[in-house]
Order: structure tokens, then C-alpha cells, then sequence
């Protein structure tokens, strides 16, 4: 009998104080049983931080969801589709392969990775330059150090607040919070 996700929802404010979108979303996160909670609030991260991106891109009019994800290599970790069903925005976490990227930036407006965990230097020496043109991909790296601390956020009900201020995300709850700073690579 194959195991099934286990579902957390989170209630997520935004404050992205950098694009001036502030939005709450009421999210449902389906957590596959081989991801683990560090890769789970990851998701949940690279969401907020591109969250601006319904007003950016599509003027208020499209839809920000965690996709299948592990469950469907097809599928992003995050989306954003406007109105008409377009792919405006396809975010995946951790370390991709090239192929399945590539083929991302023919499906979305943008493609962007969010990296973590202590391998991704050597994953990004790998792949970079076979990645070089993909001109509608960008590449950040997640500290190691904050990734796993977003793990501790982590329960099965979240009331969270983001704050997204000159590239930093301060996220947490009424008992903790954890900075972090992406970096990007291309």
C-alpha cells in the first residue's frame, strides 16, 4: 500500500515591502511522503517570495499554487497561471536537472529555482553553464543554515507572516522567526 501526503495548511500574510503587494493567502500544502519538512517550507518560502508576481505579471488576475511537485515531475513545486490558463511563473526547489528545466522556460514566462541544502554549490558547478542561455531562468541560492531552520515552522496548521524587504525574508510565527536572504546565481 503506497503511503499518501500529509496535508498542512497554512494561512500566509505577505508584506513585500520591496513590490509593495501585500496579500494574505490561505494555502494548502501537500507534503509527499519522501519530502521533508525542510523542502516543504522551502516551497512555502520561494511562494512568498514571488508572490508579487500575481500583481507584476498578471494584474491581480491569476492564481498562486504549490503544484504536484514530487508527486509529477511535470508539474512545478509553485505556479502562477493567469486567467486564460497561461503559465506565468513556474518555481522548482532544491537541485533540478537540466532537462526538465529547459523545458520549464518553453512552458512558463519565468522559471525560477530556489537551491538549498549543502550540496547545491556542487549541483550549480554541475549545471551552470548548461544553463547559460535559458533566458528566462533564475537561480538563487537558499542559506543552508536558514532552510533548515525553516523546518521548525513547520505544523500541520500555520499562521505565518512573511516580510520581503530589500531582498531579505523574515518569516515566522507569533513565537519565532528566521531570516533568511536568498543569493542569486543567474
Amino acid at each position: 500500500m503506497a503511503l499518501k501526503s500529509t496535508v498542512f495548511k497554512a494561512n500566509l500574510q505577505i508584506a513585500d515591502i520591496d513590490h509593495n503587494y501585500y496579500a494574505d493567502h490561505v494555502l494548502t500544502l501537500a507534503r509527499h511522503p519522501s519530502e521533508t519538512d525542510e523542502r516543504m517550507m522551502v516551497r512555502l518560502a520561494a511562494l512568498a517570495l514571488q508572490a508579487h508576481q500575481v500583481q507584476d505579471m498578471c494584474a491581480g488576475d491569476g492564481n498562486l499554487a504549490f503544484g504536484a511537485g514530487l508527486s509529477d515531475p511535470d508539474e512545478p513545486d509553485v505556479w502562477l497561471r493567469d486567467l486564460t490558463g497561461q503559465t506565468r511563473l513556474w518555481i522548482e526547489v532544491g537541485q533540478p536537472e537540466e532537462k526538465p528545466l529547459l523545458k520549464a522556460c518553453n512552458k512558463a514566462d519565468l522559471v525560477v529555482v530556489y537551491a538549498f541544502h549543502h550540496a547545491a554549490e556542487v549541483w550549480w558547478r554541475g549545471i551552470q553553464n548548461k544553463l547559460a542561455r535559458a533566458d528566462r531562468l533564475q537561480v538563487w541560492r537558499m542559506p543552508s543554515t536558514a532552510s533548515q531552520a525553516l523546518a521548525g515552522l513547520a505544523q500541520r496548521s500555520m499562521q505565518l507572516q512573511a516580510t520581503i524587504q530589500e531582498g531579505s525574508l523574515m518569516l515566522g510565527d507569533e513565537r519565532r522567526h528566521i531570516d533568511l536572504e536568498p543569493q542569486r546565481w543567474k
